[in-house]
């Protein structure tokens, strides 16, 4: 095996690392020490990549959004109809399987953590405007005779049922579970008469 071939596998081992400490032990515990144990390596291994905490979060979140970009990306282009791809890229954002369950941890982490950090705030403000411009977007193609200000009012509305379900069912599934987040979010696109 070539040295680029060990880099390479060595990058993806420290990005599931990162990926599994945040997701599965929380925001708190994620530390270098604890993704050089997650990756079975050294922590002068793992700060040769991710030199801090700040680092770790950033990678993180990036990997959050490239997963879910390309997820929404071949949602949106399989969907038979714009409220079909609206209602798709949506469900695709709550907590109904562990995939979806650990993102929506890895989200939460970052947003913690963002707060009191100008790059990681950042950060998070560019995706988050990306995700609402997206669901504008796709709300606007579901409703194209709806004005401006009611697409932006219920897109907003929408995002935040789809994210707050994900949330709470990430933090407690047994009393949010997926079925009721699928129903919930039905329930907002009916109200809405996208449905």
């Amino acid at each position: 095996m070539s040295r680029s071939s060990d880099r390479s596998a060595q990058g993806e081992t420290l990005s599931r690392a990162v990926w599994d400490v945040l997701a599965t032990q929380g925001l708190e515990r994620l530390t270098v020490r604890a993704v050089a144990t997650a990756a079975g390596c050294t922590t002068g291994l793992v700060m040769h990549r991710f030199p801090n905490r700040r680092a770790l979060l950033l990678h993180a979140r990036r990997l959050l959004h490239e997963t879910t970009r390309a997820r929404v990306e071949s949602l949106e282009a399989e969907a038979g109809t714009p409220r079909d791809a609206l209602r798709a890229v949506l469900l695709q954002g709550m907590s109904t399987d562990e995939q979806t369950r650990q993102e929506a941890i890895v989200w939460m982490g970052f947003l913690a953590a963002a707060v009191a950090d100008d790059e990681l705030i950042a950060e998070h403000r560019r995706n988050n405007r990306s995700w609402r411009t997206r669901v504008e977007r796709l709300t606007a193609a579901a409703a194209p005779d709806w004005p401006a200000p009611r697409v932006a009012t219920a897109a907003l509305a929408l995002m935040a049922t789809a994210e707050g379900a994900a949330a709470f069912g990430a933090a407690d599934p047994a009393a949010f579970p997926a079925r009721q987040q699928v129903e919930m979010l039905d329930a907002a696109l009916t109200a809405f008469g996208l449905f």
